[in-house]
Order: C-alpha cells, then sequence, then structure tokens
C-alpha cells in the first residue's frame, strides 16, 4: 500500500486525536494540508498511526519527531512549574504538535533550530 492509500485513515486519525486534544476543524485542516504535502512526515505519520510507535527514519535537520516531542514536554513540564499549562496531560495534543512543528520546521528549519537552541524549558532563568 502507498501513502495515498491511507487519504481516509489519516482524516479520521486525525480528527479523532485533534478532538482529543481539543483542537478545531481549522488545525484538522492545516493538520492535513500540511502532512498530505510531506511525502517523508507522512510516513512518519503513518507508520505512527499503524503501529502506535515511531518510525524515526526521517528527520529536519538532525531532528526527528521523537526529539521534537522530547523538546515540547520539556517545555510542558516548565509551563506546569510555572502554573501556565491549562492541561495536565495529553499525549494527544503532544503528538499531534510534535508531528505539526516537524512540519512546520520542514518549511522553515532555521526559525526551529533557534528556538530549539534557545528555549531551555525547566532551566529557564530565574526558575530558582
Amino acid at each position: 500500500m502507498s501513502n495515498k492509500d491511507y487519504e481516509n485513515e489519516i482524516k479520521d486519525w486525525t480528527k479523532l486525536l485533534a478532538g482529543n486534544a481539543g483542537e478545531d476543524d481549522a488545525f484538522v485542516n492545516e493538520f492535513i494540508d500540511l502532512i498530505n504535502g510531506s511525502e517523508k512526515i507522512r510516513e512518519e505519520y503513518i507508520y505512527y498511526m499503524i503501529n502506535n510507535r515511531f518510525l524515526g527514519e526521517y528527520s529536519v535537520c538532525g531532528m526527528t519527531v521523537v526529539d521534537i516531542m522530547i523538546w515540547q514536554m520539556d517545555h510542558f513540564k516548565s509551563d506546569l512549574d510555572r502554573g501556565l499549562y491549562d492541561m495536565q496531560s495529553n499525549p494527544n495534543k503532544m503528538l499531534l504538535r510534535a508531528f505539526y512543528t516537524m512540519l512546520k520546521m520542514e518549511k522553515d528549519p532555521q526559525l526551529y533550530l533557534e528556538k530549539y537552541g534557545s528555549d531551555t524549558g525547566t532551566d529557564y532563568p530565574g526558575k530558582f
């Protein structure tokens, strides 16, 4: 089966994840457009959808979707430390946002590399 054969499954699964993550239809539509425009990330997404684990073969500037998810989890913990996060735990949102970030990073890697290099997550200045 080619990646194109999963078009309906991707839409349905993304809508399900997005609903559980509190994302709106605009996010779903943007995500679907972006995922359809990236063969390699789409392949990673389909693999996760089918196997419930990461393929990890594709990277943008050396960062896989797992690297992005870890970076985002660090920020999640930082936000909890500062009382800024409105959800205690939402794996659906974390998964979608990791893939979404990778899709955006593929289009503008420098912007995300700068954030990755400068954002310190739970080690932010003034924490202690």
